[in-house]
């Protein structure tokens, strides 16, 4: 039997990061996944749907912008098969770069499902159905999540799909039926509204992207109607049926009308939940909590003192980065040392374009907590940058606090903003003031000037190019 300092189930943005930090600190360290390393996140998400975005976000730009850049060609026509293969040919880069990385760092991968038999034995089941057993004095659960489903709109893999079957269509839809407005379903959904497919995108709550700042859901569905999305919001699904060749949609509306929608297929893209259920944490006595995700304490420890948890199966946002950042935490603890995180400070980001990110809190939670804040705002559309690139839509939004100026929320809804959102961040890290961002010279021409400006303007409104 192989024996471990530490074992890690799920070799997802989480996972892996957190053996080779493990592996970097000393530890005899193996990570156990059923499929291919990268998780959901590599294989049929994070990278996968940005690779389809940037395709077609190119395509996008041919149709629409080359004209008018001076760039004259034949109509462009897409070419989904070859589209696909290039995406697939990002994932399989991608994971034989995690595969060498394993190697790199001397960590022990193997292949199967791991369950507990004990609080230090696991037990790994390849798909032949063979089996081994390892010891490991740590265990590290980050098993991920998998697509929420829809009692009254269950998923069937042909018509009725959730993200990972809309990341591998055989064909552009004529219409794509799109249930939830949050990020998979925008950013698939413009995905296929660039390549032709009329979208719609039924949402039951009053707005789309609803957990990040009413602002940047206010301009993001202005600017994907221009688009040409279609939505229905405070709107909520009664029933999909698939009808063989296209399904059928009927919904509720906030009047109590019915709607139905006709479509080639429905994406339901509801969220995420936790997946745990392969991992027999009744053996060890793990607790979970109501909505199954595993219980923990500051630390990210069970009540099992030797397991831990991190990334989707454990409370809080559904995302790679922090996964990435609890990972870490826990092997850095197991070597004695005293990392943190702050939960507040890790970023959202949308994909569409123009690209949605924010940290921090939002304008709603802050009069929701009755902070006393000001607002500096900054349009894209008065960026030199942005004007040369023909992506004037969206603002930068600074958040600060009324009477100390601590700025406490950035949110950006514009060309690059995935990017720009690091310097919120890292301001909000060091408890910058909005004064202090102000102060700080932002090359020009460039999109990072509006976060500049926005912090002018929360600064006495003083905005120069506004």
């Amino acid at each position: 039997m192989s024996s471990y300092d530490v074992a890690v189930i799920g070799a997802g943005p989480g996972g892996y990061v957190a053996a080779i930090r493990c592996a970097q600190l000393g530890f005899k360290t193996a990570i156990i996944e059923k499929q291919a390393l990268g998780g959901t996140c590599l294989n049929v998400g994070c990278i996968p749907s940005k690779a389809l975005l940037d395709s077609s976000h190119h395509y996008y730009d041919a149709v629409t912008h080359f004209k008018e850049h001076g760039i004259d060609i034949d109509t462009p026509k897409v070419n989904f098969t070859q589209m696909i293969a290039r995406k697939q040919n990002v994932i399989d880069t991608n994971v034989a770069g995690i595969e060498y990385l394993m190697g790199k760092n001397n960590i022990d991968v193997l292949k199967g499902t791991g369950a507990f038999k004990d609080a230090t034995h696991i037990i790994v089941t390849a798909v032949d159905g063979s089996t081994q057993e390892i010891e490991a004095k740590n265990t590290i659960i980050a098993t991920g999540s998998v697509s929420s489903e829809l009692p009254f709109a269950p998923t069937d893999g042909t018509r009725i799909i959730t993200s990972t079957e809309a990341l591998a269509l055989t064909e552009v839809p004529a219409h794509l039926i799109v249930i939830g407005g949050g990020v998979i379903g925008l950013e698939l959904g413009s995905v296929y509204l660039r390549l032709g497919s009329q979208v719609t995108v039924v949402e039951y709550a009053d707005r789309v992207i609803p957990g990040m700042d009413g602002a940047l859901s206010k301009e993001l569905t202005k600017v994907l109607k221009k688009q040409g999305m279609k939505f229905y919001t405070s709107t909520g699904v009664t029933s999909v049926v698939n009808n063989g060749n296209d399904v059928t949609l009927k919904a509720t509306n906030k009047k109590g009308e019915e709607i139905e929608i006709q479509g080639d297929y429905a994406l339901v893209a509801v969220g995420r939940r936790a997946f745990t259920g392969s991992l027999g944490l009744d053996t060890v006595g793990v607790e979970v909590d109501e909505r199954g995700r595993i219980k923990t304490n500051g630390h990210l420890q069970t009540n099992v003192s030797n397991i831990y948890a991190i990334g989707d199966v454990v409370a809080g946002a559904m995302l790679a980065h922090k996964a990435e950042e609890e990972g870490t935490l826990v092997a850095e603890q197991l070597a004695g040392q005293k990392p943190h995180i702050d939960y507040n400070l890790i970023p959202g980001v949308v994909y569409t374009w123009p690209e949605v990110a924010g940290v921090g809190k939002t304008e709603e939670q802050l009069k929701e907590e009755g902070v006393e804040y000001k607002v500096g705002s900054f349009p894209f559309k008065a960026l030199g940058r942005a004007r040369a690139s023909m992506d004037t839509d969206g603002f930068a939004k600074i958040l600060a606090d009324k009477n100390t100026d601590e700025v406490l929320g950035v949110h950006i809804i514009g060309a690059r903003a995935a990017d720009l959102i690091a310097e919120g961040v890292t301001a909000m890290e060091f408890r910058a003031s909005a004064e202090d961002i102000s102060r700080m010279s932002h090359a020009h021409p460039t999109f990072s000037e509006a976060i500049k400006e926005a912090a002018l303007a929360a600064t006495a409104n003083r905005a120069i190019h506004a």
